[in-house]
């Protein structure tokens, strides 16, 4: 388990503590519970003067989940670990779905608007809203850790790996892609496009061997979108076979593989569109911040017989790394899910208007998105309940635990122990 976060009676950061230790305190009502994720304990008498030991923040940014942990540089030691969960292309729909709203009430008779020009000017390092919710995710977290630990540097994923470049760094040209490794990046793309594992057959965890998908002997290029990954029996049983010759008795097949060569690897396009700007709001803090490869994350990872996890490549991040010690260490799930809609007439699947959403947002102190600890004592649904919670005006409130829905609680029964910001956890 990680460490607990100790907050000073005027919330200055302490050195995080064991958990035993903080219920111990709190036991003795020397502490208070200050959050619940990340737990945080803040001492209620105050604190001498002493030394706290400085922390290093470290990330590994994904199209996905981004690995977080905390890492003390003089002991090796994960105070804490975190993988964070983006939302990104829920966002992506969520405008796709406004956009067919918008643009099927503009073809209603309805009054006419003269079209605006020049109103959609982007400024200067704009991203797209599904891209710019990862970059404000990191950040708020980051801000958050930096209230609870005292963190004096920041380390970052920013690029991958590339040896060819790093053993002869005035490589140019053609020169630059014949060498010792030529090929290895196309050889990490098709890893991951293609799922590591082998498009015909769908074979794991064997040696892959990029394969062309119309051969070249018959006019096929070197380009990424004609290549793939195949075991060498799949390989050797093509030979030099057109891809439709070979797939002729499975036509779903060849579909897929056709259509998957063609689209492109849209995780690493975001990670790339990003990190730029991810590293500007790191520098912004004003902490020192380090930036390390991809290459070099696995070989610190592998050096140390580590498994692969978002947040022990975050702990790898970085020249900076030390010898690790994760005893123990359980990393905390965080799920972006937003702040709602502000929508306030849902609609249904064709866009017509089906319901109204209430203008308040609160009833009997709890909003939606609460986390809630809900013990009830009398009537059908007697037990302990602890979730999200979804809330009614008439005060008959549905959690949601990790066992399932629970509807029809009442809101005498609940208390809050979470106020909703946007995300949610599981340890």
């Amino acid at each position: 388990m990680c460490k607990v976060f100790v907050l000073d009676s005027e919330k200055r950061p302490l050195d995080p503590i064991h958990s035993a230790r903080a219920r111990q305190l709190l036991r003795n009502k020397k502490a208070a519970i200050y959050r619940r994720f990340p737990f945080v304990i803040i001492l209620k008498d105050s604190h001498p003067d002493s030394s706290v030991t400085t922390l290093r923040l470290k990330l590994d940014p994904g199209a996905q989940t981004t690995g977080i942990a905390l890492v003390s540089d003089a002991t090796g030691e994960v105070v804490f670990a975190a993988e964070l969960k983006h939302r990104g292309f829920a966002i992506r729909e969520a405008l796709t779905s406004r956009r067919q709203l918008r643009r099927s009430r503009r073809t209603r008779k309805t009054r006419y608007r003269q079209p605006r020009f020049l109103n959609r000017k982007r400024s200067e390092g704009w991203l797209a809203p599904s891209l710019q919710s990862r970059v404000h995710n990191i950040k708020t977290w980051v801000k958050k850790l930096c209230k609870f630990a005292l963190i004096a540097a920041i380390s970052q994923e920013l690029v991958r790996f590339d040896m060819q470049l790093m053993r002869n760094p005035d490589l140019q040209g053609k020169e630059y892609q014949q060498g010792l490794l030529a090929g290895y990046e196309t050889r990490e793309y098709l890893l991951e496009k293609w799922g590591r594992q082998c498009a015909y057959c769908g074979v794991k965890n064997v040696p892959f061997q990029v394969e062309h998908i119309h051969p070249r002997a018959k006019g096929g290029t070197n380009s990424v979108t004609n290549l793939t990954l195949s075991c060498e029996k799949c390989n050797t049983k093509k030979g030099t076979k057109d891809i439709k010759e070979f797939l002729k008795k499975e036509p779903r097949l060849l579909s897929q593989i056709l259509a998957q060569a063609k689209r492109p690897l849209a995780d690493a396009a975001a990670v790339n569109t990003t990190r730029f700007a991810l590293l500007f709001v790191l520098k912004a803090t004003g902490l020192p911040v380090e930036t390390g490869s991809g290459g070099l994350t696995k070989f610190n990872r592998n050096n140390q017989n580590l498994p692969k996890t978002h947040w022990l490549d975050a702990a790898c991040v970085g020249a900076s790394t030390p010898i690790l010690n994760i005893k123990g260490v359980k990393p905390l799930s965080i799920v972006a899910n937003g702040h709602g809609s502000r929508q306030s007439c849902r609609t249904d699947r064709f866009g017509f208007p089906n319901r109204h959403v209430p203008r308040e947002k609160i009833h009997f102190n709890f909003q939606t998105g609460d986390i809630v600890k809900a013990v009830v004592t009398t009537g059908k649904k007697v037990g302990n309940y602890v979730g999200k919670v979804a809330i009614r005006s008439s005060g008959s409130f549905n959690i949601s635990t990790k066992n399932g829905l629970v509807q029809g609680i009442s809101h005498k029964f609940c208390q809050r122990i979470h106020a909703k910001d946007g995300y949610s956890y599981a340890q």
